[in-house]
């Protein structure tokens, strides 16, 4: 078979429609971390005024921006940052009127409406009433949570994400392998939670990896006392917020203000103050440790007055918890009698009976290397036993096998595999009685987490204003199993355990004009999980024990498993060692143009992704001894799998017997290689927030989004296209590895079943969708001055889900939703 070669190429960048979308505008996108305020002018007599002076100040760090009503007396100040704001209004001929104190939350479009009276301008009139808590300018479903619902609602681990399952239609995680449940990880409305979308300060804080080896779907968690406020919005959420089809948890730093502030904590649990674990007393072992601190401070403040800003908080988290188990090791007398004893495997109860009608206690040991095949009619060499035919078979049909057993289960030492019993004696010693079930544990789990955030804003003047914020986390664990040293015993979950995280943001905005904003944002996120076994450094272990072939590279030191019916598994887990990175570039920039009652935003965000995975399924060998070769054939049960991996295999001591019956029933071994992935993604919006009228508001918006294809980095990857006729079907190789060799057999099979072998040009060995266009619409009308109605229609992709494996982005149903919204009267 010869391997053809396809000249293809990918398809072109879809910068046009990007160029369509965005009305000839480069690289925008919106500021997902902000937040409007907006409002109607008018006279006393219900007529709008055209041309009024309205100013913003924050009342934190004292910058103003000002803007003036156009021809329907509407004003919008938009994007601005989240905070609590002063907006004053001024026209000659009246008294001028302030607004103190209204607060701008995440993505909330705070109405601010003016009555002006006539008068003089030097007549100031404070209006103290609150702005309004309904939501009327924006159909979006979320929750907003402050710095107070943050600080004072109870959370365990001072996890702030797990406050998300506090909006409408959010649950908490369903059970799964990585502990993401216990790191906050929600369901928004039905949806995966590897649908939801993590920001922090508007730039993306997912983990892109595929199976979350570090616990969590973020990659850095700050500081509770560190969040200004977040945000979960679930439903019809704009055009400018995309990459998935679940909720948006968008998280904001706090930011410096013109006086200083700071906070110190310390928050301890201890067991002397907690009741004793059910299974330490199950297994009759004393209270195991339990401390856990969690301490730090942040302080922030002034630079330079109403110019420059910093905030920096540190949080430590400090843990030690007993892990309790109880785990199955061999008993006190199979030790003593250096493993020939083996007669505690007869008092399980119950009986097996072989091929020739022979019944015997259930764990009976019986000799490998008398295996034989046991015909119907003809006497067995060794026992003379005959077993009549059935009726209709002829006599010597082969009815099935038997094996001797081995006399009160006492095995000859001759017999026994010295490496066998070399491992065996890894296992600790019992500490409880008992054949199952007679080792108790309680080693202590380490926890020692470091994180802390940078940020620091400048306000150069009314029309420029940058911030830059750096996160770190390091959060190094020791997750111990249920055996000291090499002989471990611990699940893919357990180990030495490192995940180093790192978040940055860098952000400028330049006004062009009061009406004309523009803001660029540069933004990274990475972060390195590794988790190795016990000895991971230690070459050369396996040879100890006369294993050979097992690759001696770094992280690959230690033991293999050893899956042994009876006892707990001896050894590391096999998926281990599991070394994992993901790198995320990011750039975004928008600009927004308000005029009269419209609100227009457009955007582009380009993201470039890397990430890289190491391990092998089983890079030191795993060995399963299941009893089969020790127990009557062609059954197991007994327990009887140390006697398994004990007996060496030897030619056949009986007439007829099988040479060389024995040894691991299955063995696993996989090469050591890792992959070093990337993609990009590109989306690109436009929308339109419309103020039909005082009363309608509407929120019109598209997205296209472009999900790139994953590329191996060396070309270590390959695709199969089924043809679906009588034409040949394709297996896809990278021009890289055209000239890997295979084997005869390889091509003789492909042959035969009618396939092709193609080496492509196509990057990632596909094409990508071209046409992911997400239609947004929403509106909110408010029917009565505390009732409003708010609706959406959206469609939205989620192409990143399972990035290291799937090709292809995924669209979740169109969503049509209208929202309810009453705000009930409230006596003070």
């Amino acid at each position: 078979m010869k391997i053809r070669v396809r000249n293809t190429r990918a398809p072109l960048s879809f910068a046009a429609a990007v160029a369509v979308l965005t009305f000839g505008t480069i690289n925008l996108f919106a500021q997902v971390d902000a937040g409007a305020i907006l409002g109607t002018i008018k006279d006393q007599s219900g007529a709008v005024i055209p041309g009024v002076k309205v100013t913003l100040t924050n009342d934190d760090t004292g910058t103003i921006q000002i803007t003036a009503t156009g021809t329907t007396g509407e004003y919008t100040f938009a994007p601005i940052k989240i905070g609590v704001y002063s907006v004053t209004a001024e026209f000659h001929g009246f008294q001028r009127i302030e607004h103190p104190h209204v607060t701008v939350d995440v993505q909330r479009r705070v109405a601010v409406d003016f009555v002006l009276p006539p008068g003089e301008m030097t007549q100031t009139v404070s209006v103290t009433s609150d702005a309004p808590l309904l939501q009327t300018e924006d159909a979006s479903v979320g929750q907003v949570i402050g710095t107070r619902s943050v600080n004072d609602l109870p959370l365990n681990g001072r996890n702030f994400t797990f406050l998300a399952q506090l909006a409408a239609g959010v649950t908490q995680d369903q059970q799964d392998t990585r502990g993401l449940g216990a790191s906050g990880s929600f369901s928004a409305n039905g949806l995966r939670p590897a649908q939801n979308n993590y920001l922090l300060d508007g730039i993306d804080n997912n983990v892109n990896l595929v199976d979350f080896l570090n616990g969590t779907a973020f990659v850095v968690r700050p500081a509770v006392d560190a969040i200004e406020e977040f945000k979960v919005q679930t439903n019809d959420y704009s055009a400018e917020a995309g990459r998935s089809a679940g909720a948006i948890l968008n998280a904001t730093i706090k930011s410096g203000t013109n006086e200083f502030h700071g906070d110190v904590w310390e928050f301890l649990r201890n067991d002397k103050l907690d009741a004793a674990n059910f299974f330490e007393n199950s297994g009759g072992i004393a209270k195991g440790e339990y401390r856990q601190n969690q301490f730090g401070a942040t302080f922030g403040g002034p630079i330079k007055k109403d110019k420059t800003f910093f905030f920096a908080d540190y949080e430590g988290t400090r843990i030690r918890q007993a892990i309790p188990s109880v785990n199955t090791v061999p008993t006190a007398l199979e030790r003593s009698s250096g493993y020939m004893n083996l007669s505690e495997l007869l008092t399980q109860g119950g009986t097996r009976t072989d091929a020739l009608g022979r019944t015997t206690a259930l764990g009976q040991v019986f000799d490998p290397s008398t295996t034989r095949v046991v015909s119907c009619g003809v006497p067995d060499s060794p026992t003379g036993i005959a077993v009549p035919c059935a009726s209709g078979v002829s006599n010597g049909t082969a009815i099935g096998y038997a094996r001797e057993p081995f006399p009160g289960n006492i095995i000859p030492a001759s017999r026994l595999d010295p490496n066998a019993m070399k491992l065996l004696n890894l296992y600790p010693a019992p500490n409880n009685g008992g054949l199952f079930n007679n080792y108790a544990a309680n080693p202590v789990l380490r926890n020692d987490g470091n994180q802390l955030d940078v940020r620091v804003d400048q306000n150069f003047s009314e029309k420029d204003s940058l911030f830059g914020r750096v996160s770190y986390v390091n959060n190094p664990q020791f997750i111990p199993g249920p055996f000291p040293g090499i002989a471990d015993g611990g699940s893919f979950a357990q180990g030495d355990q490192t995940a180093a995280s790192w978040n940055a943001a860098l952000s400028e905005t330049h006004s062009f004009s009061s009406s004309l904003l523009n803001e660029a944002r540069l933004g990274f996120n990475r972060i390195a999980t590794t988790r190795t076994q016990p000895n991971s450094g230690t070459l050369g272990i396996p040879a100890q024990f006369g294993i050979q072939g097992v690759p001696q590279v770094t992280d690959n030191g230690g033991l293999g498993s050893l899956f042994i019916s009876g006892l707990t598994t001896l050894g590391s887990n096999q998926f281990l060692p599991s070394v994992e990175y993901s790198n995320t570039f990011q750039f975004t920039d928008n600009i927004t143009k308000n005029f009269g009652r419209h609100s227009i935003k457009a955007g582009f965000e380009f993201q470039s992704l890397r990430f890289s995975i190491l391990q092998p399924p089983s890079g030191r060998g795993a060995w399963s001894f299941s009893g089969v070769y020790s127990e009557v054939p062609t059954t197991t049960g007994g327990n009887t799998g140390l006697a398994q991996m004990l007996l060496t295999p030897i030619p056949g001591s009986v007439p007829g017997a099988a040479d060389y019956v024995g040894g691991a029933d299955n063995i696993q071994a996989s090469n050591i290689a890792n992959t070093d992935m990337s993609r990009h993604y590109e989306g690109a919006y436009f929308q339109d927030d419309f103020k039909v009228n005082s009363k309608l508001t509407l929120n019109l918006g598209v997205r296209w989004e472009y999900f790139g294809q994953l590329a191996e980095r060396y070309g270590a990857q390959s695709n199969f296209l089924p043809s679906g006729s009588s034409a040949s079907s394709e297996f896809l190789l990278t021009k890289q590895r055209c000239g890997t060799p295979f084997s005869p057999d390889f091509y003789a099979a492909a042959k035969t079943d009618n396939i092709s072998v193609v080496c492509s040009g196509v990057s990632g060995l596909g094409y990508s969708q071209l046409g992911n266009f997400s239609p947004r619409v929403g509106f909110a009308y408010q029917v009565l001055p505390k009732l409003v109605v708010r609706g959406g229609y959206g469609i939205f992709y989620g192409g990143f889900e399972n990035s290291a494996l799937s090709l292809t982005s995924k669209r979740d149903a169109s969503q049509l939703r209208v929202h309810f919204c009453l705000r009930p009267r409230v006596s003070t």
